[in-house]
């Protein structure tokens, strides 16, 4: 006798959230590539000195204008996971060496875009991600062989790295004035460890930013520029050898911490209670004054007391004073910070020749000037408007950091894309010596790097296959230092023009873009949660 037959119906298995969008495989690798292409074309346009600006505007609808690469991208609200990975990118070769932020960028598009290209001829993604490594290591040795070894201290070659990074800015007709500030700051705070090394520590550099007067009022100050004003009118506002009390207390009587009430039954009472306080508030300024101290700087607050008590001392004092700018002031003036006033003593101050409290546009500064040996300094700087000095600010940041980059690793390349063209004809004569298929990624991460000075070329106006048409030819003779010369819009050689960046830079850049880009390579599977559902509408749903 026949078995009735069963008919099993499919019952889906739900694994993720409803809403929840899945992208797999060769998909989710395009999609991710590109999102990174249309980062790094939006960036290509700015790169290098004939690079064009962006004109950003936020949600308030404050506006930025710049041409650097970390900016606009911090400035960018960018969305997609992938693009993402780009602006991060970006912000650590920004946070490590300071420059290169928008090549790293560039460079990192290319990268993908080539390889989506060698995806196209299914050759297998750990196939690329391993022949870029290996280019990669291959670039950092070439690299290390072609750099040029330079004195650390030598202001001139200084000079001309910080000049180099900041001729792709906004401000770059000024690029020699500002190169000297920073030259000059760095060599201020550098200092020479036991071991013989050289260190220098940006913090000790501080840029302080007022709008006004024009950018060539930019000063160097070798001590240190508070944002602050004198706390009471009838305290001297000029202050010739002064004698510096650096204090992390306040000069206040302090709060109990737990809630406490006084009970006070007749005017005798409070008054006493008034003049006790009034008498400890007059210890700590007499023990100020006991010590020597003209000038009393501290992180905490002021009692109005102890400041008229202060004010006749003829002692001056500024409140409320960041921990860093206090460090920094203790570094310039040879200071100590003291965190109780009962142990202050006369050694624990420090020393300036003059202290005053200057107008700054609509606003007063107090100016810590004139230390014996100031291992703090400040530059001071000015612009017509606020957008012009917050660009001047990011260009000596840059600047600042590139002279520190060749400080620490007294070694320079020529700029203008002449490493990238020199990198990608030795690395087409490395990739000839690999038998599997990472030859064509080896091949494919020449041709990327060779998109630097391309696009470089383009900036200018050149016709670009001209340009990297002429720059192999010349580098085949031997010429490693032919770049673009994107001033002149020619091809010629960058060392004589002493277009110099720090190697540390170029080696960064290759590290970072190359890992970017692997990291991207690697994704096979995109899973996005769905967006949470707005309260808005939730509450319409509630009330039907």
């Amino acid at each position: 006798m026949a078995q009735p037959t069963t008919r099993r119906t499919a019952i889906p298995a739900l694994i993720l959230k409803e809403g929840t969008t899945r992208t797999v495989g060769d998909e989710a690798r395009r999609t991710n590539i590109l999102a990174a292409r249309i980062i790094a074309e939006t960036l290509a346009s700015s790169l290098g000195p004939r690079g064009m600006d962006k004109l950003l505007v936020d949600a308030f609808g404050s506006a930025t204008i710049t041409g650097d690469g970390a900016t606009i991208l911090k400035e960018m609200d960018v969305q997609h996971p992938a693009a993402k990975m780009l602006v991060e990118v970006a912000k650590a070769q920004d946070e490590e060496v300071g420059d290169g932020t928008t090549s790293v960028v560039v460079l990192a598009g290319e990268l993908l875009k080539n390889a989506g290209d060698l995806l196209d001829e299914n050759i297998h993604p750990t196939i690329i991600i391993s022949g870029f490594k290996k280019a990669m290591e291959y670039s950092l040795k070439i690299v290390d062989e072609i750099a040029v070894k330079v004195d650390p201290l030598e202001r001139e070659t200084l000079k001309q790295v910080a000049a180099t990074a900041l001729a792709s800015k906004v401000v770059a007709e000024y690029r020699d004035f500002l190169a000297n500030l920073a030259v000059d700051a760095i060599l201020h705070v550098v200092q020479k460890l036991p071991d013989g090394s050289l260190k220098v520590d940006l913090d000790d550099v501080k840029v302080e930013k007022k709008k006004g007067e024009s950018i060539e009022d930019t000063t160097l100050i070798k001590g240190i520029v508070l944002d602050k004003e004198v706390v009471h009118p009838d305290m001297p506002k000029h202050v010739e050898n002064a004698k510096i009390a650096l204090l992390d207390t306040p000069l206040e009587i302090e709060k109990p911490e737990w809630s406490a009430k006084i009970r006070v039954t007749s005017p005798e009472q409070l008054r006493a209670f008034l003049e006790q306080e009034a008498e400890i508030l007059k210890k700590m300024v007499d023990k100020i004054a006991s010590v020597g101290a003209t000038v009393v700087i501290t992180q905490k607050g002021i009692d109005d007391l102890a400041q008229h008590y202060l004010a006749k001392k003829g002692i001056m004092a500024v409140r409320r004073v960041k921990r860093s700018d206090i460090e920094r002031i203790a570094k310039a003036t040879g200071a100590r910070i003291v965190t109780n006033i009962e142990d202050l003593s006369e050694n624990d101050l420090g020393a300036a020749g003059l202290v005053e409290e200057r107008k700054v546009g609509e606003d007063r500064m107090v100016f810590i000037e004139q230390c014996p040996n100031p291992r703090a300094v400040t530059i001071l700087v000015r612009g017509g408007a606020e957008h012009i000095v917050d660009e001047v600010e990011r260009a000596i940041h840059d600047a600042l950091c590139v002279i520190r980059n060749v400080v620490h690793e007294p070694r320079i390349m020529a700029g203008g894309g002449a490493p990238d063209i020199e990198i990608a004809r030795r690395l087409r004569e490395y990739a000839a010596t690999l038998g599997s298929k990472e030859q064509l990624a080896v091949l494919k991460y020449a041709e990327a790097l060779e998109s630097i000075p391309t696009i470089l070329a383009q900036n200018a106006g050149m016709e670009p296959i001209e340009a990297i048409v002429e720059l192999r030819n010349r580098h085949e003779k031997g010429e490693i230092w032919t770049g673009v010369d994107v001033i002149n819009a020619k091809v010629a050689d960058m060392f004589k023009l002493k277009v110099f960046e720090p190697a540390i830079v170029v080696k960064q850049k290759l590290k970072s873009a190359t890992e970017a880009a692997e990291m991207i390579l690697r994704i096979d599977d995109i899973i996005a949660a769905s967006p949470p559902k707005e309260k808005e509408e939730k509450k319409e749903g509630e009330s039907e």
